[in-house]
């Protein structure tokens, strides 16, 4: 067994270790796709009331966590909004779908984690925001990068045989970010 292969199936313990990062993994996957569903084009809730990701992105402005980060929402987010929210549907769309078929896992994890930390930022100090669910999206998304969990049940397991049987720069870095 290699550093970067996945447990062998020896024990019952390391069978049901693996099917638990892959349930892991498609529930991540599932919070991001149920996520994009009130990121909704063309506007994405700007208006008046504000509504959806434009009023929860307001609130990285009136319930400042980070002040820079306030600045930058106020100054570079809000004025130009619709591209944001393309930006963020986008992100999160690719997420959940990355992470639910397992391909390109630990990449993704790290872009999870980003996007956690940004929401994190915008929401943290909202009224009624629970600040351990923050934690804990940090923490799912570190666990799945550490763990390569797209290599159980996932395509990452699927095809790194092939990627380590190629040899090239390309072959290298999908070994990586899987």
């Amino acid at each position: 067994m290699t550093a970067d292969s996945p447990p062998q199936a020896t024990g019952p313990g390391r069978v049901h270790s693996a099917w638990l990062l892959a349930l892991a993994r498609v529930g991540v996957a599932l919070m991001w796709i149920d996520n994009t569903s009130w990121k909704q084009p063309p506007d994405f809730g700007e208006g008046d009331p504000p509504r959806m990701l434009y009023r929860w992105t307001l609130m990285g402005v009136e319930h400042e966590v980070l002040r820079p980060y306030a600045w930058f929402v106020e100054t570079v987010v809000l004025p130009n909004f619709t591209v944001f929210g393309w930006l963020v549907l986008i992100v999160e769309a690719s997420l959940g779908a990355f992470l639910l078929v397992g391909l390109f896992t630990r990449a993704f994890a790290l872009v999870g984690l980003g996007q956690s930390v940004a929401i994190a930022l915008s929401t943290l100090n909202a009224p009624h925001e629970w600040y351990w669910a923050y934690l804990l999206m940090f923490l799912v998304h570190l666990m799945l990068f550490a763990t390569a969990a797209g290599r159980y049940g996932g395509l990452d397991g699927v095809l790194r045989p092939y990627w380590r049987r190629c040899d090239g720069r390309l072959a290298r870095v999908l070994m990586r970010v899987s």
